[in-house]
């Protein structure tokens, strides 16, 4: 899963984006409201953390534009502000949650997990298919009962196919979702990945669609 920090004050910044990626995701940091909003523009994220008060564009600005273009992924929003009528600003422009400062990181890291799994139509933190657990809260996966041990990079490829259950995941959108904007996306590394992947929770689950990508999906389900 990857998402997009926009923060300027950098030491928080750099703490969050740590915990983000100890808990699995891919993580995009801007420090202005001008390279987030671009950013958000541009790129695919499964979910935003957008500070309030940033330079050169302030994060409700961000906010309303990217809503006002159609773009939905959730946005968490963090701020110093604590009026309601500040929130109430926020949610108007098309917030999905919010925090204000200070607060527990893994706070911020439950309630991204929390967004992402609603969007894509999921209510209970445990997903599950066949065998196959994933504890999103936990970033613990689980086969017939036994622990899975996996990588970084397998769990963010395992976690978005098993998000979008049933789907078919073009190699694009699912290197967009797994990878920060600098990886190279020629490389044949996901091909590598999936195998191994395969390896370790079943051949039966992860199904290549010939000239459409990866879908998730045990084999006895229509």
């Amino acid at each position: 899963m990857r998402v997009l920090l926009i923060e300027d004050e950098p030491s928080l910044n750099f703490r969050l984006g740590q915990s983000l990626e100890a808990a699995g995701f891919a993580v995009d940091s801007a420090y202005d409201g001008e390279e987030g909003w671009f950013l958000g523009d541009t790129e695919p994220y499964d979910a935003v953390i957008l500070d309030l008060g940033l330079p050169k564009l302030d994060g409700n600005s961000v906010l309303s534009r990217w809503r006002e273009a159609g773009r939905t992924m959730p946005v968490l929003v963090l701020t110093a502000r604590g009026r309601w009528s500040e929130k109430m600003t926020a949610f108007n422009a098309g917030a999905d949650d919010y925090v204000t400062k200070p607060f527990e990181l893994d706070e911020v890291v439950y309630r991204i997990r929390a967004l992402i799994r609603r969007a894509s139509g999921h209510a209970q933190p445990e997903l599950a298919c066949a065998g196959l657990r994933l504890d999103t809260n936990g970033s613990r996966v689980s086969l017939d009962g036994m622990p899975v041990q996996l990588t970084a990079q397998e769990f963010r490829i395992l976690s978005y196919l098993m998000h979008h259950m049933g789907k078919v995941v073009s190699r694009t959108e699912l290197m967009e979702h797994v990878y920060d904007r600098n990886f190279d996306n020629d490389s044949n590394v996901l091909e590598v990945l999936i195998g191994r992947l395969r390896k370790k929770v079943g051949a039966g689950l992860i199904h290549t669609i010939r000239g459409q990508g990866y879908r998730l999906q045990a084999d006895d389900e229509p």
